[in-house]
């Protein structure tokens, strides 16, 4: 008798916890699991903006899938999945296609330009290990290049980041401890270098507690940063950007580099594949399989769900993600077993912390504030405890963050 085969598109933090979870709960003669990845290794999209400054090295932020996949129960496919024909149960693949019973799309992100002319033209994004390592060597190269000029370019010392969410903030935070070390290595005047934060709407981190939102603010103010908060970016161009108030009030800012960290959007596979979506993300059943789709699990960054109590989508991210693996994988072990009872996803946030920099973050945990070396230590242990929960101690050891305080 034929296994049954589940497909599972991606290998980032729901992908691998489905994965790895299905490959305890299932024997080996029960199902036929396949798991697809467009790298040979698993990345942290959560420290990404550390390895894009450069206070991180590339290395750090991933390790191999091979390290935490049982391959006598899961194999690994390196592909990049272009179309799912749910009709006939297959994906199409860059370089071939696989067919399925059971498909669970974990697919991560894309930019979401909103339509901003020149922005994927001229604006870096942190995507994944490639951008983040060509945005550190772009960012060396203009502190390389300012001192070999006759005329010197101040734009060459100008970065822009557009939005201040948490990827924004982010990343502002790692930069600001990277500029004064970049300074000192290239011989350029600290007082030279411009930091610029712009953000559309009216607020730093919106739906983070105010009190927070004024203490991030304040520190990187103090570390140079300048934040244009109620200002939209109009275009990107090859000098830089134009900014806008309103529809009257234009400004030019020059800089040679640019980077886009305002949104994102589900992966296009969704839309290529004729599934109703919005923005690329489904807005799936409690259970997270797609509506009218009994074999079609989605999870991550490609699933929309709606917070009750505010009645707004959650924000896609790596501790929900996690969380849908963890449910998914269970429910597709039920119904591999012929069980019709499946599980309900309800997200249980246990906090959510932003990092300022190394030693620095802002963050509410178990119900409390924390700011400062309090709340960086926590953002670690967040950090450690989803490769711990992927890859046991052994991943922690070789890849985990331990300069804790």
């Amino acid at each position: 008798m034929r296994k049954p085969k589940i497909l599972i598109l991606g290998a980032g933090y729901g992908g691998l916890m489905v994965a790895t979870r299905l490959q305890k709960s299932l024997g080996t003669n029960e199902a036929e699991i396949v798991l697809v990845n467009k790298n040979d290794y698993h990345y942290e999209t959560t420290w990404l903006h550390e390895a894009s400054a450069g206070t991180l090295h590339h290395d750090r932020v991933r390790y191999d899938i091979k390290d935490v996949i049982d391959r006598n129960k899961v194999e690994f496919v390196q592909g990049t999945a272009l179309e799912i024909k749910a009709e006939e149960k297959k994906v199409i693949l860059e370089n071939g296609e696989i067919d399925y019973d059971y498909l669970v799309v974990a697919l991560g992100a894309e930019p979401e330009t909103f339509g901003i002319k020149g922005l994927k033209e001229h604006a870096f994004s942190i995507v994944n290990v490639n951008a983040a390592r060509q945005i550190r060597e772009h960012i060396e190269y203009q502190f390389a290049t300012y001192n070999t000029e006759v005329e010197k370019k101040d734009e060459r010392l100008t970065i822009v980041v557009g939005g201040a969410g948490f990827t924004g903030i982010e990343f502002l935070g790692e930069l600001a401890n990277r500029i004064p070390e970049l300074c000192k290595e290239y011989d350029v005047d600290y007082h030279k270098v411009k930091l610029i934060c712009v953000e559309a709407a009216p607020m730093v981190l919106p739906g983070f507690d105010p009190d927070l939102v004024n203490y991030a603010v304040s520190h990187l103010e103090k570390k140079g940063v300048q934040f244009m908060i109620g200002t939209a970016i109009k275009e990107a161009t090859p000098e830089g950007i134009i900014v806008g108030k309103g529809e009257d009030e234009v400004e030019e800012i020059k800089a040679e580099t640019v980077v886009w960290a305002a949104g994102v959007r589900g992966n296009s596979i969704i839309e290529n594949s004729g599934i109703e979506a919005m923005r690329g993300r489904v807005k799936v059943q409690p259970d997270l399989r797609a509506p009218g789709h009994d074999n079609l699990f989605i999870i991550g960054d490609c699933s929309l769900i709606i917070n009750e109590e505010i009645n707004r989508p959650y924000p896609p991210t790596a501790q929900i993600a996690m969380q849908q693996g963890e449910v998914c994988a269970r429910n597709l072990t039920a119904l591999i077993r012929n069980k019709t009872e499946l599980e309900t996803f309800t997200p249980d946030i246990k906090g959510t912390v932003c990092s300022l920099g190394e030693d620095d973050a802002i963050g509410v945990a178990f119900g409390k504030k924390m700011v400062g070396s309090k709340a960086s230590f926590m953002k670690k242990m967040i950090d450690n405890r989803a490769l711990y929960m992927v890859g046991g101690p052994s991943l922690v050891l070789k890849k985990g963050k331990f300069n804790v305080l």
